[in-house]
């Protein structure tokens, strides 16, 4: 059985080796290499450790909590940091408190089970409960996941161009305008 929960300190190292795997595994063609194999989940696990010894920033962290395997899975949320330009025009121009989804991520043999969408679900929820009205996800273009949240109802409102490890990147972003409606899965043209 699965449950997905608000993650605590002690699940640092677990996320930190969730945080790799699926990093190499998914982005494995997409980012340089020679980052990719520099991945520590000592230092994710050490970075995750700080991060949820912070209240404020650990409320906004849950976990896909396996009862045999541990967590495998994981995802953050929290104020938007970098608004995509044409967020305004996605919302008709309408003011909203715009919250984020800074991360998601379910190891390859747990995909599939309906973790991701619980753990998004989980993340709405949280950012509903901090007030905010819409949330947008920064990603990258070539990332398969993308069919993910459009079936999700995630719609495209910007792109960007982003250096990471020294190669540049295109990231794009979706958007949703009620974190209230219930997160269904669409069929896509």
């Amino acid at each position: 059985m699965i449950r997905v929960r608000r993650a605590a300190r002690d699940d640092a190292a677990a996320i930190g080796r969730v945080h790799v795997e699926t990093w190499q595994a998914t982005y494995a063609g997409l980012l340089p290499d020679s980052m990719l194999v520099a991945m520590s989940d000592v230092r994710q696990s050490a970075w995750w450790s700080q991060l949820l010894a912070d209240p404020g920033e650990a409320r906004g962290v849950f976990v896909a909590d396996d009862q045999e395997m541990g967590v495998v899975g994981f995802g953050s949320c929290g104020p938007v940091r970098d608004p995509p330009e044409d967020l305004e025009r996605a919302l008709d121009g309408r003011a909203f408190r715009v919250g984020e989804v800074y991360t998601l991520y379910v190891e390859p043999d747990f995909q599939n089970l309906g973790l991701g969408r619980q753990l998004l679900g989980a993340l709405f929820r949280q950012l509903r409960n901090d007030r905010f009205d819409t949330a947008v996800l920064w990603m990258l273009a070539e990332n398969p996941t993308r069919f993910f949240y459009e079936g999700l109802g995630g719609e495209r409102v910007g792109e960007r161009v982003d250096t990471v490890a020294g190669v540049d990147v295109e990231e794009i972003a979706y958007a949703w305008r009620d974190l209230a409606a219930p997160l269904v899965r669409r069929k896509l043209a």
